[in-house]
């Protein structure tokens, strides 16, 4: 049984700490725009409530996708 070589693991990227606090602070402002407007609905019918909140909790991901792939690959798009 031979044992894998001993591998030095890579040098740690500045991007992810920097693309963690950009998360943070871009979760932070998303949940507090959200609150405004979520002043801005109650008197909507709970249907149209729902569906705000359905994608309010969804359309939050999407920005995040370029900001993941450039915390690990340095590009915001993929080529």
């Amino acid at each position: 049984m031979q044992l894998a070589p001993h591998r030095i693991p890579p040098e740690p990227s500045w991007r992810k700490p920097v693309g963690m606090f950009g998360m943070i602070l871009y979760i932070a402002v998303y949940a507090l725009i959200i609150s405004v407007l979520s002043d801005q609905i109650t008197g909507l019918p709970q249907l149209v409530q729902a569906a705000f909140y359905l994608v309010a909790g969804i359309a939050w991901v999407a920005p995040l996708k370029p900001l993941f792939l450039w915390m690990n690959t340095g590009r915001w798009r993929v080529k």
